[in-house]
């Protein structure tokens, strides 16, 4: 009898131990990644890999970035693509600064707001030729490697280029995601001859080829960005949305041109916390960082009810003023610095009840005048955060006969409400949900990091933010602790929320705070739906070493060497 009881205890400690992580919080999926020279974390193995060999080969954190984001365009385009646009934040060690690029595409001249008025239009369409804006994917790699690149553009494009002509295998995601794709875009031209093998998109571990972008790509690497905006390729993307029915011309690609931008920031309890100013939605993070930083979030635990209502109440302000001022500034005065002003956040906390859920938010009185992201760094200090994307995962549904590529539909986001900052016109970027984020302290870079998700991003970029700093997670914990999302009718292309909006949760909450989530009138869903995608370098200065995160929602990694 003895016996058997002391195998028995054997037992139930081997069951109570053997599958608990030995280390760090029991939800994360695994340890950081930690180099000394360089790291590369992107959403695709392949992708990080590439991007690691460019470092490797003698290249910098800004090759290493277009490189990845050239390979993410073909292996994961559900996601981004030369058909998309771009945004950086690049952190420049020997200069001790920060950069910002806009690298997003205006809407075609010679479309006006008219046009959607005088054909009853009540919104722009999702797909087909309208919602279609200039890419300006390609630009912004040349405005980067023009700026601060070492090595040749053939160089860092040459790996996709190869992987593009000799094929490689579809990853889990990605071709669960091209076959969610396929029902909305089999029957648009080109696309079964560009992603399908034989009679469906691939499945997982099938080896796919696209010849037709690797085609592009030498052009755009023998030819540089003129290769992509003027002469055969540009003719042949005007050409193909003319004849679909849009408006796209030679001239709006010609005429194309990324910008050059200061990044924005707020100090949240002695972190430099920064995004980019709109067209973005990068702010409404920054605006909901302010609104927390007056509450001791860190006594109130981590997934507790209250720590989740405080922060479904500020995420409303912030998305209530998101609804309203973002837009492209070089049309409107968007107050910007008073958005993520400690003034203006000490104004809107006083409308945030620890007891009940608000059900209607407005923004601020103010006076005026699916998605990639990657992040890199080196061995000389240099760091990128980068997203991409072609919006609704694949974008528009047109693909440009013989280019191998799919443009985005960024235009659906533009307002058809005259009085709305975000209304459409002629040559204006439209409202953009993708958004590159940065930390500092003391004038040091922290963390370069991201998180894909249309609406989710400023949401989870905040979330990850609290995780590391108020719970003191690490970076890999950071990202795969269970994330919340609100949703409700605050839109970049108008309305307010008056139902208080759907709040939802990813499993790994305990029911008893979901219960008192529901009590202060919270409407709880249960949806499958993204809760982004996130990577991220975090830098030690005192072991000189790099620290890096991929997400486990998604088939990537991060890789050092």
């Amino acid at each position: 009898m003895k016996k058997l009881f002391f195998v028995l205890v054997i037992f139930s400690s081997f069951n109570l131990f053997s599958q608990d992580r030995i280390t760090g919080e029991m939800f994360s999926t695994r340890s950081e990644v930690i180099s000394q020279n360089g790291m590369v974390a992107t959403s695709h193995p392949l992708a990080s890999q590439i991007g690691v060999d460019v470092l490797q080969n003698g290249g910098n954190a800004i090759d290493a970035a277009i490189a990845a984001n050239a390979a993410l365009g073909l292996m994961e385009p559900t996601g981004n693509g030369i058909g998309g646009d771009l945004f950086a934040i690049v952190w420049i060690e020997n200069e001790k600064k920060l950069y910002g690029l806009n690298a997003s595409g205006r809407s075609p001249e010679d479309l006006s707001l008219e046009y959607f008025k005088e054909n009853d239009f009540k919104s722009i369409p999702a797909y087909g030729p309208l919602p279609v804006s200039v890419p300006g994917c390609v630009d912004g790699w040349f405005e980067l490697h023009e700026k601060f690149g070492k090595i040749k553009m053939r160089d860092i494009l040459s790996p996709t280029i190869k992987y593009a002509e000799d094929g490689f295998p579809v990853s889990e995601l990605v071709s669960y995601y091209m076959k969610n794709a396929s029902n909305n875009f089999k029957e648009y031209p080109n696309f079964k001859e560009t992603y399908y093998i034989n009679d469906s998109t691939p499945k997982k571990g099938q080896i796919f080829k696209n010849p037709d972008l690797a085609k592009t790509l030498r052009v755009i690497a023998k030819k540089g960005k003129k290769g992509f905006y003027e002469g055969e390729v540009a003719n042949s993307i005007a050409n193909f949305i003319q004849d679909q029915g849009g408006f796209l011309s030679y001239d709006d690609l010609k005429n194309h041109k990324s910008e050059w931008i200061d990044p924005v920031s707020t100090n949240y309890r002695g972190y430099d916390v920064w995004e980019l100013p709109p067209n973005g939605q990068g702010i409404a993070a920054l605006q909901i960082l302010n609104l927390l930083e007056a509450y001791d979030i860190k006594s109130m635990g981590f997934g507790s009810a209250q720590y989740i209502h405080h922060f479904v109440e500020a995420k409303k302000i912030a998305f209530a003023d998101r609804a309203k001022y973002y837009a492209d500034m070089d049309f409107n005065k968007i107050p910007v610095e008073y958005l993520i002003s400690k003034e203006y956040a000490d104004i809107r906390r006083k409308e945030i009840s620890s007891e009940n859920a608000a059900k209607r938010v407005l923004p601020g009185n103010i006076e005026n005048g699916d998605t990639i992201y990657l992040t890199t760094a080196d061995s000389e200090g240099n760091m990128v955060s980068l997203i991409q994307s072609n919006y609704r995962g694949m974008g528009s549904g047109m693909i440009p006969t013989g280019l191998g590529f799919m443009l985005q539909d960024r235009g659906e986001l533009f307002s058809l409400d005259q009085n709305h900052f975000n209304v459409y016109a002629p040559k204006k970027r439209p409202f953009h949900t993708i958004i590159p984020a940065f930390i500092t302290k003391d004038g040091n870079p922290f963390v370069s990091f991201g998180l894909m998700g249309g609406a989710m991003q400023p949401q989870g970029h905040a979330q990850i933010v609290i995780n590391i700093v108020d719970f003191e997670m690490n970076l890999q914990e950071a990202g795969d602790a269970p994330r919340i999302r609100h949703q409700s009718d605050q839109q970049p292309t108008g309305g307010n929320m008056t139902d208080g909006g759907e709040l939802a949760l990813e499993s790994g909450f305990d029911y008893k705070q979901v219960r008192e989530l529901m009590k202060k009138g919270h409407k709880i869903i249960y949806d499958l739906g993204s809760f982004g995608g996130y990577q991220a370098i975090m830098i030690d200065y005192i072991n000189k070493v790099y620290y890096g995160a991929s997400e486990s929602r998604k088939d990537g990694n991060a890789i050092g060497y």
